[in-house]
């Protein structure tokens, strides 16, 4: 029988820097993995790991590139670099990529794989079954069965509640939107929470909030992105959060466009990472910054942890591992939240912990 249990992150994904270089956005050539690493690598003996990414890559601003940096930083923190005694990325364009990366990582001797979203599960539990003497991870999606895999899912619902919260106490128009990728019961639980904590906020508000959500049925079409996010806008929204992976660029670039051209701003609510970084424009000579908070799903610190346990002949094989905001494994930042929305965000922080809110993980 698997186990599932709650555990403490070891690092906070603040303290990891990203390190993209030789990432492009075409993302690493499966051949890079078989080149040796720099002297000081192989001057030092670590289990190497390697990530598999979604059809997104370690570039795409949200999931995957959070993932990415976690396995930079393990790499700092235990002196080794790039290559095949030390970590890789295998990046995938679809699923059918899937299987031929893993083989490749296993050919070039990577001790433990991660299987980065929820479409690898099946490859993952494949090639698992078929190797049981590499660690594997799956992230966001559960392998059943296995002593030498382990599953990372975490609690996005609740950081998402939050987020409504923090929604409920900035809009403006008193309309707010949701934008998701694919229309799954794992994209689900972030529209969930998000309207929960919406509703919770203009009960304490005595508002009546409308929320607009749309789906676009895709991880990786920023253009569909933007053009439901144009229209969600449209519809008197003056705040939209996006839990859409690289289709949610789309959002941002949308909101860039509106800022840039009209006076009444509208806002983006972040995903998975900080995205401040996205929402920076001008206007008349003028710097500003459209990202009102990010939701934060600590993938990096994950794989950085676990990695560092397979390293230390720690791997939790056969567990089922759940990071929620006890556990600091998602959160909130505070962004450009008003003191009283980011009082009420504490405040509900604390209540979701000691379990006096209950947050919904499905639309049902």
């Amino acid at each position: 029988m698997k186990k599932t249990k709650l555990m403490k992150l070891a690092l906070a994904t603040a303290g990891i820097v990203a390190v993209l270089s030789g990432c492009g956005t075409g993302g690493t050539d499966s051949s890079d993995s078989s080149s040796s690493s720099s002297s000081k690598a192989s001057s030092s003996e670590v289990s190497p790991v390697a990530l598999i990414t979604d059809g997104n890559g370690v570039d795409d601003r949200s999931f995957n590139q959070s993932a990415w940096e976690g396995m930079v930083a393990w790499g700092e923190e235990n002196g080794v670099e790039q290559g095949a005694n030390g970590y890789q990325y295998f990046q995938s364009s679809g699923e059918s990529d899937f299987i031929p990366n893993i083989d490749q990582a296993l050919t070039a001797g990577y001790q433990t794989i991660f299987g980065i979203g929820f479409k690898l599960q099946a490859a993952i539990q494949e090639q698992a079954t078929a190797n049981p003497e590499v660690n594997f991870v799956i992230v966001d999606e559960i392998v059943e069965g296995l002593d030498n895999t382990v599953s990372a899912t975490f609690k996005s619902n609740e950081s998402a509640y939050l987020a409504g919260l923090a929604a409920a106490y900035s809009t403006q128009t008193n309309t707010v939107g949701f934008l998701g990728g694919m229309q799954i019961s794992l994209i689900e639980a972030f529209e969930a929470g998000f309207k929960q904590g919406v509703e919770d906020g203009a009960k304490a508000l005595d508002k009546d909030i409308k929320v607009v959500s749309q789906y676009a049925g895709d991880f990786s079409a920023p253009d569909k992105g933007r053009t439901i996010a144009s229209a969600i806008y449209a519809q008197g929204a003056d705040i939209i959060y996006g839990a859409a992976g690289a289709t949610g660029n789309g959002l941002f670039q949308e909101a860039k466009s509106l800022n840039e051209t009209r006076d009444d701003k509208v806002w983006v609510i972040g995903v998975d990472r900080d995205q401040v970084e996205e929402g920076a424009y001008k206007k008349d000579g003028k710097e500003d910054n459209f990202t009102l908070t990010s939701t934060l799903k600590e993938v990096g610190a994950a794989v950085k942890d676990l990695a560092e346990k397979s390293n230390n002949g720690e791997f939790p094989g056969g567990e089922h591992i759940v990071y929620g905001l006890e556990e600091n494994g998602v959160g909130i930042t505070d962004g450009q939240l008003s003191d009283e929305a980011k009082a009420a965000v504490k405040e509900a922080r604390e209540q979701i912990i000691a379990g006096d809110i209950v947050v919904k993980d499905t639309l049902k």
